[in-house]
């Protein structure tokens, strides 16, 4: 954890945002596989950890906003828990260490609360994302599950957001730390990548490096041959000779802080004509974008450049035809680019997706675009100094989406469905970095992970 001093410090401008109530902080439990014993491993709510650093199951919080007092609610284990766990340090040694003097045991949250319910007092909690937190929110405050979304805190998500979305030097520390893993996965698999070779075989090396030095994955790896696939977690393919390679992967710091990285691999070693065609314009969109992230300038605004840029190599190559920024308009590039440019990145992979990904990358000004492609840029609002984002455009050749814009006749003006054709075998490239928005533009994060063509290749061979 942080020395105490930082989470004091979060509290305290929470406290002061929030204004009046109580704030409800639930911890997360320990999960099962398939049996009460057999638990996936532990991961702590990002917001607990971010205001109290406690990394163990069995805990709540409650901050009285109006009295500043803060306590930690948990049982210590029984000598039956340490007989399998072994000796713990107590909960209140563990608070002591981020500046909580106050704990008690869990049985004294439910009637604290029903003294403040009974008083007429707001409780402020946020979003739940794990089942067994909705039921406890009904039990504690006596809210009906399906009702629970409607008694969310507004104020609270929004002091939250506000809080996080900055990161720290000593969280830059670890996104770096992340970053380091994220190079050695990243170089691993260009070397690992050749013929004959299972996509598992390299996941597997991936998740190794971060678990020997004390982390885990941040998201499921997805590393295939099919990178048309957005979100492909199948890895049981077999590597051949002309493959590429998608590795869309990253790591995460004991602390929780992630990283997210991804590298397009020639599993032969070098690409082919077709496919350095094809990674360029990549390429290019990829560092116009993270050029253009500066302070103040809107994210839909760099999504939208680098969908020209994208757009305009594919005119190059024949596959799309007309005005550029007329075809962009009309949503040609989603054919190719069906995703977001980006999103914010921190203690969640996609970070505070949890809160609303409306009140952590759009405004009450700036609203998410409900077209097709344009709805899942998860960050569209104006960057400030102290945002890490990913930028990572791609081209994505999905047969069935091209099958049925050319059964439509979709854009048939911008769109030469005849040469996309050819390219219904293709697959993908997407090429992925980590940035610090500094006063002075952005900042790549991390030791330079292979990018280029040739420095892709040079790994690769």
């Amino acid at each position: 954890m942080f020395a105490s001093n930082v989470y004091i410090e979060r509290r305290k401008r929470l406290i002061s945002d929030i204004g009046s109530g109580l704030i409800l902080f639930l911890g997360n439990e320990l999960s099962p596989m398939n049996y009460p014993d057999n638990q996936y491993p532990f991961r702590q709510d990002s917001s607990f950890l971010y205001f109290f650093g406690l990394n163990c199951p069995g805990l709540a919080a409650v901050i009285d906003t109006d009295q500043g007092a803060e306590c930690v609610f948990g049982d210590d284990l029984t000598v039956d828990d340490i007989i399998w766990m072994g000796p713990q340090p107590l909960l209140k040694e563990k608070c002591q260490a981020v500046g909580i003097s106050e704990t008690a045991p869990l049985d004294q949250l439910q009637p604290l609360l029903d003294r403040a319910v009974d008083q007429d007092r707001q409780i402020h909690f946020l979003p739940q994302y794990r089942p067994e937190n909705v039921l406890k929110i009904q039990e504690l405050l006596d809210i009906h599950q399906t009702v629970i979304p409607d008694h969310v805190s507004e104020p609270l998500i929004r002091a939250v957001v506000a809080q996080r979305s900055f990161k720290s030097d000593e969280e830059i520390a670890q996104i770096e730390a992340a970053l380091d893993m994220s190079y050695e996965m990243q170089t691993t698999a260009m070397k690992m990548s050749k013929p004959g070779v299972c996509e598992r075989e390299v996941a597997a090396a991936m998740e190794q490096i971060v678990l020997a030095r004390d982390g885990r994955l941040s998201f499921p790896t997805i590393f295939s041959i099919h990178g048309e696939t957005l979100h492909n977690h199948y890895h049981g393919n077999i590597m051949s000779a002309g493959d590429i390679a998608v590795n869309d992967s990253g790591a995460e710091t004991p602390l929780g802080y992630a990283s997210d990285i991804t590298r397009t691999i020639p599993v032969s070693g070098k690409f082919s004509q077709r496919q350095k065609e094809i990674y360029a314009i990549v390429f290019e969109s990829q560092t116009t974008a993270i050029e253009a992230s500066k302070p103040g300038v809107e994210v839909r605004d760099v999504h939208r450049l680098a969908s020209e840029v994208l757009v305009s190599g594919l005119k190059d190559l024949g596959l799309v035809k007309g005005d550029v920024s007329q075809a962009v308009e009309a949503g040609v590039h989603t054919l190719f680019f069906q995703c977001g440019l980006g999103h914010m990145m921190g203690l969640d992979v996609h970070d505070m997706e949890g809160l609303g990904e409306d009140y952590v990358g759009y405004t009450d000004t700036i609203k998410r675009n409900p077209e097709f492609g344009w709805r899942s840029l998860r960050l569209g609002k104006a960057l400030e100094p102290g945002f890490v984002i990913t930028v990572e455009p791609g081209l994505y050749f999905i047969p069935e989406l091209i099958d049925r814009w050319k059964a439509e006749r979709k854009n048939i003006q911008f769109v030469s469905y005849d040469a996309v054709e050819k390219y219904k075998d293709f697959g993908g490239i997407r090429i992925e970095d980590d940035i610090l928005v500094t006063e002075d533009g952005p900042r790549m994060l991390g030791g330079p992970i292979p990018r280029t063509i040739d420095e892709v290749e040079a790994m690769s061979s």
